[in-house]
């Protein structure tokens, strides 16, 4: 094996697919990256046997052939070199020599066959989206997974294909983020649950402008990028193969109050500024802030109050309802704050007791947040 390839492109490629290779591998194979070179391309493969992901980039290969190195080793020596040429060969058993300029590195490998396979999903049924929706839908709703290992089926995020739409769902069980689009060919109910390490890899490869098509089958399910022309070197498409979390999520559909409670809309960031404001005088054996919403003043009230001091804000709002103290962990509430971009949002609420609901203008999104208890 035998192939020149430009620095930055190799460097590239090598970002694409090394997150997912851990420093507890319970294999050392797990820890290296698999290199194929053949015609005018190299395949960068890695894998830590849960997700996969796999790239080509460009180069000129002289002689075709495998290998699997260290990331450990590689990534450090690719990032370091100076010169844009380097040259990487197969000179013996197992062994590599990268040379760029007067620079000159020899790295100890292991076989190529000792790589496992990462899954093909050739002849399965596809299922298109734009990638800039893809990721949209994502970061509107990630931040809601749960964190607690304990409670598997909720450490990720809930895909649902069906009737013609993509609904995304997270949630911790303390707030629940939904958002949906329709889909062109979403029309076969399908549901999945991706791990919140893959929802991670996901939004980062996302390109924009591009498509990314999805196809699955019992265990896993498989992502193909595309990847638009530009100067990073990445040819084609990236590949991102997952397994899924086994299990039923919950019905999300049972935590959406039927019935509509008050409601105030809002500027989004005047919002956000003013619940960041008050959280500052929270702390950990009170982390709440309380909203206090009345007619006769016509103003949303955000307060905070903690052994260090209080805080009190006033929103001036259009209000027709009885007046509502709600209280909320702030970070419930700046979360989708933060994920969304509309100019304004529909805040709806009913009393201390029950849930309160962050809406879009454009009805795609929700989040579901449930208040805490006023003392």
């Amino acid at each position: 094996m035998k192939f020149k390839v430009n620095r930055n492109h190799f460097f590239n490629g090598l970002s694409s697919v090394t997150n997912v290779v851990g420093n507890r591998a319970t294999m050392p194979i797990l820890q290296n990256v698999l290199i194929e070179a053949e015609g005018d391309t190299v395949t960068l493969t890695t894998t830590n046997l849960d997700l996969g992901i796999c790239c080509r980039i460009k180069a000129s290969v002289s002689s075709p052939g495998r290998i699997t190195l260290p990331v450990k080793k590689l990534v450090p020596i690719v990032r370091a070199l100076s010169n844009a040429d380097t040259i990487v060969e197969l000179t013996g058993k197992d062994r590599v020599k990268i040379t760029s300029g007067s620079s000159v590195f020899q790295i100890a490998g292991l076989p190529a066959d000792q790589f496992p396979p990462i899954s093909n999903f050739s002849g399965q049924p596809t299922i298109s989206i734009n990638q800039d929706d893809l990721g949209d839908m994502l970061r509107k709703v990630s931040y809601a997974q749960s964190s607690d290992e304990n409670r598997y089926i909720l450490n990720g995020v809930f895909f649902e294909f069906a009737e013609g739409k993509l609904t995304v769902v997270a949630t911790d069980g303390r707030r629940l983020a939904k958002c949906e689009r329709k889909l062109e060919g979403a029309d076969k109910p399908l549901a999945l649950i991706l791990p919140a390490r893959t929802i991670i890899e996901l939004m980062r490869l996302l390109k924009a402008g591009g498509m990314a098509h999805i196809s699955n089958n019992e265990r896993q399910v498989g992502f193909t990028i595309d990847i638009p022309k530009n100067e990073e070197g990445l040819v084609d498409r990236i590949q991102l193969v997952s397994k899924v979390v086994e299990g039923n999520y919950p019905n999300y559909r049972q935590v959406i109050p039927k019935e509509a409670g008050s409601k105030v809309r809002l500027e989004r960031e005047k919002i956000l500024e003013s619940v960041n404001r008050a959280s500052l005088m929270t702390d950990d054996r009170n982390n709440t802030i309380r909203m206090t919403v009345s007619k006769k003043t016509q103003n949303l009230e955000i307060s905070a109050k903690s052994e260090s001091g209080e805080a009190h804000e006033p929103i001036a709002v259009k209000y027709d309802g009885p007046e509502v103290n709600i209280a909320f962990n702030p970070q419930y509430i700046i979360d989708p704050l933060k994920a969304l971009t509309e100019d304004e949002i529909d805040f709806e609420f009913k009393d201390e007791m029950s849930p309160g609901v962050i809406r879009g203008l454009k009805d795609d999104f929700l989040c579901v947040v449930m208040p805490q208890r006023i003392s």
